[in-house]
């Protein structure tokens, strides 16, 4: 339960407004809140604090407080997470009440939640709740869903070709911030509260990334050494990307490949603070552009981190459990396959595939590395939990010889990952071009690793 608060009718209202801007179909939470707050400047820092956590608390909890209060609209939600979620009494309320809410707040509160329906008191749609319980069963959803609607805590990735985690600690209490090592990553610090850190010098640095230590883990079962050909084929703005640049102690190469520039052009300040020189962005077209069939059979290691309904990040992004349609989750399901195969074919003999989704179903998850596996046989599967003991992370996965990370259970996002291997006997599959993607294909690449330094130590 969040610290009660003083409210006032003004940020009350505001909330209400925030509230049915996000409501809205199709809309995502983050950027509506961040847009609104940018119309609405003066709204000091603790009162976006007071509308951002109460929206919040209604996404998390939309369903149950509908049932509780009786009324979908924005106000009366509203009204109802306040009393329910974060604690008000009803003299706290005395600025914003009407006459007519003060039943409603009163029932709102009274309302037992172990009556409703299993969908309705886990704050799931019921296609989702369906799906979750019959693949894990009725107890383990139960808790998967509690899980998912607490809030995620803000995690670190310490960039160790700049400083070591326990310096990093000890700079981050010289100026008032607590954090503590996570309890996986050996490069992860989970911070107290959630402070302001875009303007602090170890970000400014890029000697601290913000990253979930589920995402951390993900480089890990990668696991790139000095000096090979590595391709994140799905990067995104580039988080794991500088995780595994770190890895390889910017020596190599790390090809980034997506097919959004919006995404490549967020990674270049990211890239520019973390200073890797081994990372090279590359926007394709496609997973069967000319420039990824220019990389077939050369490289050692290969993360596919794949587009995905990104249920496993609901902790974070409430939003998206309304926000998907079953049919969804079978559209994704094509198009995760068809990047795997694509992916697949960069490999080269005895290199390491990792297939990895930040969702929660099987659909998405299992059922792709089975069918491709199926389809595949000069791939193997390697037992992902073995993998990270070997670098000294130890951890357990109900879904193992793949790893599955669960809010829950290991405090991280949720995330799937199958690690696979080329059988060292395959021959790649044909390339419709031997070379490797010319300098000219790289938008904003750094310099060849050497060029401007040496590899860090």
């Amino acid at each position: 339960m969040s610290t009660p608060i003083k409210l006032t009718g003004f940020v009350f209202d505001h909330t209400v407004r925030a509230l049915s801007g996000v409501l809205s179909p199709g809309a995502a939470a983050d950027k509506g809140l961040s847009e609104y707050f940018r119309a609405n400047p003066k709204l000091g820092h603790a009162d976006r604090g007071v509308v951002a956590e109460t929206v919040y608390a209604v996404l998390r909890n939309r369903r149950s407080l509908a049932a509780a209060c009786g009324s979908e609209y924005p106000r009366e939600l509203a009204l109802a997470a306040l009393a329910r979620v974060r604690g008000m009494n009803l003299k706290q309320f005395e600025h914003v009440l009407r006459s007519s809410d003060k039943d409603l707040v009163q029932r709102a509160k009274a309302w037992n939640a172990d009556e409703a329906p299993p969908a309705v008191r886990n704050d799931l749609p019921d296609w989702l709740w369906e799906q979750l319980a019959a693949e894990r069963g009725v107890d383990a959803a139960e808790a998967l869903a509690r899980g998912l609607k607490q809030p995620a805590p803000l995690d670190l990735r310490v960039n160790a070709t700049k400083l070591g985690r326990e310096e990093v600690l000890t700079k981050l209490r010289e100026s008032d911030l607590e954090g503590e090592p996570t309890p996986y990553s050996p490069h992860g610090i989970r911070l107290n509260g959630k402070p302001v850190l875009q303007r602090h010098p170890l970000f400014l640095s890029g000697s601290v990334e913000v990253q979930d230590e589920g995402s951390q883990l993900l480089a890990e079962l990668v696991g790139p050494k000095r000096g090979e050909l590595v391709v994140d084929f799905c990067a995104g703005a580039g988080g794991k990307t500088l995780a595994l640049g770190a890895l390889m102690r910017s020596s190599g190469r790390l090809y980034a490949l997506d097919i959004a520039s919006g995404r490549l052009a967020k990674m270049k300040p990211r890239l520019s603070r973390s200073g890797l020189s081994n990372v090279h962005p590359i926007r394709i077209d496609s997973e069967n552009d000319i420039k990824v069939k220019r990389l077939a059979g050369k490289a050692d290691r290969v993360l596919v981190d794949a587009p995905c309904s990104g249920l496993g990040t609901v902790r974070r992004n409430p939003d998206l459990k309304w926000r998907h349609e079953p049919s969804d989750i079978g559209e994704l399901a094509v198009k995760q396959s068809a990047i795997l195969v694509a992916a697949a074919r960069l490999v080269k003999p005895g290199g390491r595939l990792v297939y990895a989704t930040c969702s929660l179903l099987g659909q998405e998850n299992r059922a792709i590395a089975d069918a491709f596996l199926a389809a595949h046989p000069e791939f193997t599967e390697l037992d992902a939990v073995e993998l990270l003991a070997k670098r000294g992370i130890v951890i357990a996965s109900a879904a193992a010889p793949a790893l599955e990370l669960l809010p829950h259970m290991h405090g991280t996002d949720g995330f799937f990952a199958c690690v696979m291997e080329r059988r060292a006997a395959a021959k790649a599959q044909p390339a419709s071009a031997t070379e490797a993607p010319d300098a000219a294909d790289e938008p904003d690449a750094p310099p060849a690793p050497g060029a401007e330094k040496s590899d860090p130590a």
